[in-house]
């Protein structure tokens, strides 16, 4: 009888537990269905984010607009003047030098890999399939007393020196919420060349029916956002490199 009643328990376990076990890609279905709706999360034709950027004891206002077709674009205020920091129309990916703020283009390797970038519009996870990325339930972890599901991304492999190299991001969702409050990537260039930077994401806001983090923070910068437009009016001559006069 005992045998027979270890039998039935087990049976019990095997048809409840996958119905309760989540995988990678059920996990992005409720983190998108929770933060608006897939087929909002499509319509998207541009975002601007409006707010301020403490590092090094700076604290920068700055607005960030990117759009559908793979613009982007960083204004800030720095000592009074406001100045457009860093563009990419699509073609030609510039920034300004900090020591002379003139305005220089980036390299063919920085530009092909913020081509790559732009996939990411308006959020890595929407579509993933169809960018070519893919997604892998690597376990649960538990981060300052929050259960989490700890998802890996696998993206476009991004060039370094030459030499394709991975691009994976660890995303770390609440169990709760199954919205991401952590993110590891690893430099892939640089001092910190092989080091991990994590980066918190919080404080879920609406906009329009949608959720978005209006905190987003490292060791090393921390950007919070006063406000978030969503297809906002856009002039794209503000995009193109300024050819010096």
């Amino acid at each position: 009888m005992n045998t027979l009643k270890s039998l039935i328990v087990a049976l019990i376990i095997a048809i409840i537990a996958p119905a309760n076990a989540q995988t990678a890609e059920e996990i992005v279905s409720n983190y998108l269905e929770n933060t608006g709706g897939k087929e909002n999360w499509e319509k998207l034709e541009g975002v601007e984010m409006v707010g301020v950027m403490k590092m090094q004891g700076m604290e920068i206002p700055f607005e960030q607009v990117s759009t559908k077709d793979g613009k982007q674009l960083v204004t800030i205020e720095l000592q009074g003047n406001r100045m457009i920091w860093s563009a990419f129309d699509g073609t030609t990916s510039w920034q300004r030098n900090q020591m002379t703020m003139e305005a220089e283009k980036s390299d063919n390797e920085a530009t092909e890999n913020m081509k790559k970038q732009t996939k990411d519009f308006p959020d890595p996870f929407v579509n993933y399939k169809e960018k070519g990325y893919t997604v892998e339930l690597v376990g649960k972890e538990t981060i300052d007393g929050t259960e989490t599901f700890k998802i890996k991304m696998t993206k476009d492999p991004i060039v370094v020196d030459g030499q394709s190299t991975p691009n994976i991001v660890h995303y770390y969702f609440d169990t709760e919420n199954f919205v991401p409050i952590i993110m590891e990537t690893q430099v892939n260039a640089g001092p910190m060349k092989g080091q991990t930077v994590k980066t918190s994401i919080s404080d879920y806001q609406e906009v329009n029916g949608m959720y978005f983090p209006f905190t987003v923070g490292s060791d090393f910068t921390t950007m919070s956002f006063k406000e978030i437009k969503l297809n906002p009016e856009i002039d794209t001559a503000k995009f193109a490199f300024p050819e010096k006069k």
